[in-house]
């Protein structure tokens, strides 16, 4: 699990409360329920239209994904592949049939089910490739509803103030008054601004990235089952998932080797 997206956005709101209480500040001041109503029910009700109730439901579902998502281990699917490999190249492919069966990674077993099967290799490279395509739809769409909301909250914000300004006016004979209704005019903004760039935009970039990561870690399945299927060499199939690997664990995996 990977906590920096939880732990970033209890320190931006940590960050942000905190420096009101050294500023001498009251924290309660901030919590004013007409204001909350205005930014979040504005944000999830101009979310929910534009993306339909059921895309916006599946995109709030995927909040634990960004928040304990495990970081991908691409060497140690290379070292199963290539693993797969060898044993294939000694025992023939029919050999995989069992180990098909005990394979964790439901991606990764279909591939090898369907190689085993004697599937056309260019029929299921495209089995495999829009399986890939779907799986990219479907995570866009998730982080699309984070991504519109982090430009919605901030505008339903400014129209919270507005709002606010405008009971300012009505009450100008009342200038006792004034000052504590300006302030509060202005915290459906802070909430806005807030909740956009505190949650919503992180939120939704999160998921993209975990996105990028699996559909990255998916391809380099792709390839390794591809070259299973056609007998290449397995030390050949090791340079070819290795160009996979990001600059870093390409360079713990060569020195892994070497040991």
């Amino acid at each position: 699990m990977d906590p920096g997206t939880l732990i970033g956005v209890l320190l931006a709101f940590a960050a942000i409360f905190v420096g009101m209480v050294m500023e001498g500040g009251e924290p309660g001041s901030v919590l004013l329920i007409p204001a909350l109503i205005i930014v979040f029910g504005g944000t999830f009700g101009a979310a929910m239209a534009g993306l339909g109730l059921r895309k916006f439901l599946a995109g709030f579902a995927q909040i634990p994904r960004a928040l304990f998502a495990k970081p991908q281990q691409s060497e140690d699917t290379v070292r199963t592949l290539i693993g797969f490999a060898e044993r294939a190249r000694r025992d023939g492919l029919l050999a995989l049939e069992e180990t098909a069966r005990t394979i964790d990674d439901p991606f990764l077993r279909k591939g090898i089910e369907l190689a085993v099967d004697g599937t056309d290799p260019e029929e299921l490279r495209d089995i495999l490739e829009t399986e890939i395509e779907a799986k990219r739809s479907a995570d866009k769409q998730g982080a699309k509803v984070f991504m519109d909301m982090g430009g919605y909250a901030p505008t339903f914000g400014i129209i919270g103030t507005v709002m606010g300004l405008i009971h300012v006016l009505e009450n100008l004979s009342q200038p006792d008054e004034l000052g504590h209704l300006i302030a509060g005019a202005f915290v459906a903004t802070l909430w806005g601004v807030l909740s956009a760039n505190g949650m919503w935009l992180p939120i939704g970039k999160k998921l993209a990235l975990v996105s990028e990561e699996e559909i990255r870690q998916m391809e380099l399945l792709v390839e390794g089952v591809m070259s299973i299927q056609a007998g290449a060499n397995p030390r050949v199939i090791e340079q070819k998932l290795i160009s996979f690997l990001p600059a870093d664990e390409r360079q713990n995996f060569v020195t892994d080797q070497a040991a």
